[in-house]
Order: C-alpha cells, then sequence, then structure tokens
C-alpha cells in the first residue's frame, strides 16, 4: 500500500505486484488516465485521450471483450455508460470520465482487447474526448490519485478476501 517515485512514474504496491502510473497524465477515480493530447477546433476545448490505468487491468485481469454503446461524434456526460468491458475476472460497465463529446474510438482495442493488457498507457488506449477545459476539474494529478489507489485498494482488498470466505 505504498507508491514510489521515479523522475517520469510513480509505482502503487498491489501485494506482490507493482502497478506502474506515468506523471504526464491525469487520473479519474474510475481507475481511466487521461492524457490531454491537443486542442480542439476552440481554443476552449482539448482532446484527451483515455485508457484503463495498470490498476484496472490488474484487477480485472486478461480482458478479451470491448462493447460501446456510444460513437463518435456523440455528447457523453460524466459518468454516463459509455460501454462494457469483460475479462477473466469481471464484467464491468464503462463510465464516461468526464463530460466531453466523443472523438474517437480505438479500433485496433476494439478488434483485440488483449492490448489493454499489453500496454495500457499506449497502443491499449481506448477513448478520445473533446474537452472543455473547465470540465476537466474531476481529473486528479498523479499525488491526489496516488491518495485514492491507497483508499480504492483498502476497499479492493476487504472486497477480495470477502469472495475468498464462500
Amino acid at each position: 500500500m505504498s507508491d514510489t517515485r521515479s523522475t517520469d512514474s510513480f509505482s502503487f504496491a498491489m501485494g506482490e505486484f507493482d502497478a506502474t502510473f506515468p506523471l504526464d497524465r491525469r487520473y479519474a477515480k474510475n481507475h481511466m488516465w487521461a492524457k490531454c493530447i491537443g486542442t480542439a477546433e476552440s481554443a476552449a476545448d482539448a482532446t484527451w485521450r483515455f485508457g484503463l490505468t495498470a490498476y484496472a487491468v490488474r484487477l480485472l485481469q486478461d480482458v478479451y471483450f470491448l462493447d460501446w454503446e456510444v460513437d463518435a461524434p456523440e455528447s457523453v456526460q460524466q459518468r454516463q455508460m459509455i460501454g462494457a468491458i469483460e475479462s477473466k475476472k469481471a464484467e464491468s460497465d464503462l463510465y464516461a470520465p468526464v463530460t466531453g463529446t466523443l472523438s474517437a474510438i480505438n479500433e485496433h482495442v476494439l478488434a483485440d482487447p488483449s492490448l489493454i493488457n499489453a500496454d495500457p498507457y499506449g497502443a491499449g488506449w481506448m477513448i478520445e474526448l473533446a474537452v472543455a477545459n473547465d470540465d476537466t476539474t474531476a481529473l486528479l494529478v498523479p499525488d491526489q490519485y496516488a491518495q485514492h489507489l491507497t483508499e480504492a485498494w483498502e476497499i479492493a482488498q476487504r472486497t477480495i478476501k470477502g469472495q475468498a470466505n464462500f
């Protein structure tokens, strides 16, 4: 339940596994990373790329199916269900991390969801959203996300232990 830092990332211990998180991104509480990749048509908007963090990938284990409920370009609201993901360990709905306009879906990940497992911060990105600058306030800076991980990991461990007691 500790984190260590390098100049470009921090690590979070999840039992015997260390999950790594780049410092050049922001993070959503639903364990998606966000990276600004450019400005949109309006200078007040930016395009953000989103994917699952190493924490989410570790808990899911072996993602093998991904389905989207929305298509580009479509407006989405923060916490709106946008799709579903299936893995060895779980089936989960995916929710928009912020309000914006879905501008792209990574077709490579749709065709081969295992890219999420292999390269979550690179080729495994999932969606791009055009977001008004004031709609990114829900995204956490790395230090805030590290604190959120500590709290989330405590809950996850209780859940895992509870499941093991059946």
